[in-house]
């Protein structure tokens, strides 16, 4: 998928048995529960979701093939919002694999900013360093403001950085 192509609508399981798909401006994050590049991420983007919460929706999307890594299990997803007290958006399972290959995910984390029409408008990494939190997901939030502002974002596409998906064979 390129900047300014339409992207595929879906609809995931979440951890709480729910499901959710892209719905207005969308940000869709592949990540996973053992990357240490997403686990570095997860506060700042966490806070992104609610600092931006009403105005732009916010989906987490595990791709990850639970076999090989058992960690990224549907279950050891579930534990893991449970025991960080729930998170302020869904925890999506796409056990087939499908939504991460549509949207042509690399890491853990990548991020995807969907416009209101789910066309794609960013696709990369948070920010700059994934150890420096003082970088506040800056790429990300830049994005968001673009777009929910009717503009194109000045830095539409950056690097992702991360684990590579986890593919099954």
């Amino acid at each position: 998928m390129q900047i300014g192509d339409e992207a595929m609508k879906f609809s995931l399981p979440a951890t709480d048995g729910s499901e959710h798909g892209p719905d207005g401006v969308t940000v869709v994050v592949f990540t996973c529960n053992h990357c240490p590049y997403a686990l570095a991420w997860h506060d700042r983007l966490t806070q992104v979701a609610r600092d931006y919460e009403g105005r732009a929706g916010f989906l987490a999307v595990n791709p990850n093939d639970a076999e090989r890594y058992p960690r990224d299990s549907f279950d050891a997803m579930r534990e893991r919002v449970e025991a960080d007290g729930g998170w302020p958006y869904p925890y999506l399972h796409d056990e087939s694999q499908e939504v991460a290959r549509a949207y042509g995910a690399q890491t853990t984390p990548d991020v995807f900013v969907l416009d209101a029409e789910g066309v794609l408008r960013y696709r990369g990494a948070p920010d700059a360093d994934h150890r420096d939190e003082s970088q506040r997901a800056a790429w990300l939030r830049e994005a968001l403001d673009a777009v929910l502002s009717g503009d194109d974002p000045a830095r539409p596409e950056t690097e992702p950085v991360g684990c590579s998906v986890k593919w099954r064979q």
